[in-house]
């Protein structure tokens, strides 16, 4: 058998045209995203060289996605998802059009730019829980794990080599050809979009405004499995974010080179990459709560070690082993929430999922900051990996559902086209 058991498994790609062609068309869509944040953030600095300004972006960001986000999870399950999705997705094409016209003479406001990206962050806080109903639809429930893996090594890939490629051709031929290049990559989601079957709401469609969000909430309550998978995600990121940190670990440490602060980032990037290339060890694994809370645990060790480290080759390597657990746990999280998630819900579920993995990271980050500005870069890695252990830790133990719950061994019944 060899390696084989161990790589990512791409039998999705083989054995479901329909979702084939969606992941190229969402993978082509990623790094124009990741292009387009470096264009904003370098337009943005240039016409106000303010950091308040480019830390604005990303508010500009996260707050649609966390006031929409369950709102629009709740129109997602009461419409077609698909033709929610088109809709959202051809809106963020027309706001990268919007973003090209203004970036092209070069003169527009930081604060036009700005309300650009937020408006686009609210066509996405639709068209993205209803793109993560659609893998349950289109894979049997075997593959899922596989699915949500693939999906994750070309976010990490857009991650890894978007910003580069952004920068390049802001370089070269200006923040307004990088914009068009991004209008064009959702073209190539629209497509793959479209050869998608009608996917209703299921048998009980939402009910409308806050009485719908109130019942994916008690959903959320009721279901120990997806409350403590998302639980521990929260607690994690909360607990433990440590980029905001890098520049001060850089500067008490390192020298305060750019060259080594560069790296930080780039090692967990590596070690998610890795983690999603051998991620045939856990997307196999018939347990994905425990390697949940195996990979949530692993996050917090490393950052604890890279905390207590003094030597920069050592800190990069944990850092690389953190990136690897964050993977770990984020594809085994979306297969716990979408195995015990009924379709009428999957929406709302999907979109608090988001939630959580936008505003745990920001507020983890901002919590970061704060620690150290009282202690030191050192202390508030410690603490908070430690925090996290022990946060994982309280969920594992209280919530027998997440550990034990178990993938199904052959495909469902249910399963969608091929």
């Amino acid at each position: 058998m060899g390696l084989r058991p161990t790589l990512i498994d791409v039998s999705p790609l083989r054995s479901s045209p329909r979702f084939r062609r969606l992941w190229l068309g969402q993978t082509l869509s990623g790094f124009g995203a990741q292009m387009t944040l470096v264009a904003v953030m370098f337009q943005v600095w240039q016409t106000t060289k303010s950091a308040t300004w480019t830390g604005a972006v990303g508010l500009a960001q996260a707050i649609p996605l966390v006031v929409l986000g369950l709102f629009a999870g709740s129109l997602v399950d009461r419409v077609d998802r698909r033709r929610l999705y088109l809709l959202a997705t051809a809106g963020q094409a027309l706001c990268s059009l919007l973003l090209a016209l203004q970036g092209l003479p070069g003169h527009a406001s930081a604060a036009g730019v700005l309300v650009l990206v937020a408006l686009q962050s609210c066509f996405g806080a639709g068209g993205g829980p209803a793109s993560r109903t659609f893998v349950p639809h289109l894979l049997p429930g075997h593959q899922l794990a596989a699915g949500l893996a693939l999906r994750r090594i070309a976010f990490q890939g857009a991650m890894l080599l978007g910003p580069v490629l952004g920068g390049l051709i802001v370089g070269a031929l200006g923040v307004g050809a990088c914009y068009l290049i991004d209008a064009a990559t959702f073209a190539a989601a629209l497509h793959g979009a479209l050869g998608l079957p009608r996917m209703g709401p299921g048998d009980e469609p939402a009910r409308p405004g806050l009485r719908g969000v109130l019942d994916g909430l008690a959903f959320l309550g009721r279901t120990p499995a997806v409350r403590g998978a998302l639980l521990t995600d929260l607690a994690t990121t909360v607990l433990s974010m440590p980029i905001s940190l890098f520049p001060l670990i850089n500067a008490e440490r390192f020298g305060g080179t750019p060259r080594t602060l560069g790296l930080f980032l780039t090692a967990i990037a590596v070690g998610g990459v890795a983690a999603s290339i051998f991620s045939g060890t856990f997307t196999r694994f018939p347990r994905p709560g425990l390697a949940m809370l195996g990979g949530s645990a692993t996050w917090g060790a490393a950052l604890t070690l890279f905390g207590f480290s003094t030597n920069p080759w050592a800190g990069l390597a944990f850092l690389t082993v953190a990136g690897a657990a964050d993977t770990v746990s984020v594809i085994s999280r979306s297969t716990v929430v979408q195995m015990h998630t009924p379709n009428d819900l999957l929406g709302r579920v999907s979109a608090a999922e988001q939630i959580v993995g936008q505003a745990g990271p920001d507020i983890g980050n901002m919590r970061g900051g704060l620690v150290a500005g009282a202690t030191s870069g050192a202390a508030a890695l410690v603490s908070g990996g430690l925090l996290c252990l022990g946060a994982v830790a309280a969920v594992g133990v209280t919530t027998a559902a997440l550990r034990d719950t178990s993938t199904p061994t052959g495909p469902r019944t249910a399963a969608a086209g091929t």
